[in-house]
């Protein structure tokens, strides 16, 4: 998902772009808070992707106050190292935390009071991935290691530790998986 030249943005497509993409997936609204946060998580990346170290300080500088305003503010906590893929959508703000070794696929909702994140101290690099088209619930949690499947639904509230299949449902706490078949015209293509 991510170029190998420092910027952590998703490859083939420009900052502009990426943010055109996230602007519109976001209704055309610049001021939700959702629109924001990936404003600065992408401008986090880009600027990692500048080689000289003296123009990339004071970027950087900027990312820390940014990064540090929007999670204050909205309480969505989603760092520039989490790999966000394109046309993501937050919905409502507050007490979203995506941990930095997330992958999150393109056309995924984040709705509010999401946890993303390590499962256990011994494994502090064991995040969730998300396929493309995943629409997580509000209050989630999906912990550890795992990858939930392209198109799958998780519920609000499940507690998701286990990997889900491409196109299921995982609803409850903990949460069980339920099989579904596909919806006409839901295939995502590679």
């Amino acid at each position: 998902m991510n170029d190998d030249d420092g910027d952590g943005n998703p490859p083939g497509v420009g900052f502009g772009a990426l943010l055109r993409e996230d602007l519109r997936v976001h209704d055309g609204d610049w001021t939700v808070p959702g629109f924001r946060v990936l404003f600065v998580h992408r401008f986090g990346n880009w600027r990692m992707g500048v080689r000289s170290r003296v123009l990339r300080a004071p970027l950087s500088l900027l990312y820390r106050r940014m990064y540090r305003k929007v999670r204050n503010k909205y309480g969505i906590d989603l760092e520039f190292s989490t790999k966000v893929g394109r046309r993501v959508q937050i919905h409502h703000q507050s007490g979203i935390i995506i941990n930095g070794y997330c992958e999150i696929g393109d056309d995924c909702i984040l709705r509010q009071s999401v946890t993303m994140g390590i499962r256990s101290l011994d494994d502090m690099t064991g995040a969730p991935t998300l396929g493309r088209g995943v629409d997580v619930g509000a209050g989630a949690v999906i912990l550890g290691r795992i990858t939930v499947g392209d198109g799958a639904q998780i519920g609000a509230n499940a507690v998701v530790l286990e990997d889900v299949p491409p196109g299921a449902l995982a609803v409850g706490v903990p949460a069980r998986i339920i099989e579904r078949a596909a919806p006409p015209g839901a295939a995502i293509e590679p």
